[in-house]
């Protein structure tokens, strides 16, 4: 619904599986209603204080990533249009609009697929500690925020909402999912990160990392969650990119500096966020969205 945050949805018609930290996830029938919320997570702690309309534009960001890379992966979307969900979710229609999709039930992979083209975040921290990112050696004398050579596959382990997820290598992956699905992960990770990279770099936004998430459908390997969004990668403008520190961010990167100036723990309770700090977050995730696909809410 537009106009006010929607922090929880509560619809006591369908079945609720799972109140992730962003994701309400419901049951219906043999499919799943994936509802975006205006949660915001910051060092896996769910703050109390939602993003105004930050769910309409991951879901907008979603759907339009999900059809450009459709050519290298099925994805896991049925529609986003409420018109055409099942007659259940219709009494909270004005709900789902714009922050809703229906998609087909999954076997997700306990492992995120993380592909990094530039040094930054823990892969910084690894690669000043070890001069490798998940057993990756890479060259000496880079500088925080460079480039890589290349893209790099960085996978990780899936943790449970509260801890922390921890960066493994491929064969680590490989031993976890098997030898042929983490091949799988790691060579269509990479298609989908170059195709999202060059076409944000058109837009005057640099990709610097991502991660996504796969899982079998009726033994159908897909791309499922979301993807190329302010949650779940570093997006940088181009136009003040300067390596050798930390780079001004479209992503929630903002909100982690603000955390970061605070005297808070990084657990349970999250501090209250001011009236600023929650629009300028809500401000740069738009104009993500409005940047990479040319339309705003």
């Amino acid at each position: 619904m537009t106009g006010e945050a929607v922090r929880e949805t509560h619809f006591p018609n369908l079945k609720l599986i799972n109140r992730g930290k962003v994701r309400d996830i419901y049951e219906v029938g043999d499919t799943l209603l994936i509802v975006a919320t205006d949660r915001i997570s910051a060092f896996d702690v769910v703050m109390d204080d939602p993003i105004p309309d930050k769910g309409r534009i991951l879901t907008k960001l979603s759907l339009f990533w999900f059809e450009k890379t459709s050519s290298i992966i099925n994805n896991h979307v049925i529609t986003a249009n409420p018109d055409e969900y099942p007659a259940s979710c219709r009494p909270y229609k004005d709900y789902l609009l714009d922050r809703s999709m229906l998609v087909h039930k999954a076997n997700p992979f306990p492992v995120e697929c993380i592909v990094r083209g530039y040094v930054s975040g823990s892969g910084w921290l690894e690669y000043q500690a070890h001069g490798k990112i998940s057993g990756i050696y890479l060259p000496e004398g880079l500088k925080e925020s460079d480039i890589l050579p290349e893209p790099i596959f960085t996978p990780s382990t899936k943790a449970e909402a509260g801890i922390h997820d921890e960066n493994i290598s491929f064969e680590d992956a490989a031993h976890i999912v098997g030898e042929d699905i983490a091949r799988q992960m790691r060579s269509i990770s990479l298609k989908i990160y170059q195709c999202g990279r060059d076409l944000a770099s058109n837009k005057g936004i640099i990709i610097a990392d991502t991660k996504f998430e796969f899982g079998l459908v009726e033994d159908n390997f897909m791309l499922i969650d979301e993807i190329l969004t302010p949650d779940s990668s570093r997006f940088w403008p181009m136009d003040g990119y300067m390596p050798g520190r930390a780079q001004k961010s479209f992503d929630k990167q903002f909100l982690r500096d603000y955390l970061n100036s605070l005297d808070w723990p990084k657990k349970p309770p999250p501090p209250k966020l001011p009236v600023e700090i929650i629009q300028i977050t809500r401000d740069k995730y738009l104009e993500a969205l409005e940047r990479l696909t040319g339309k705003g809410l």
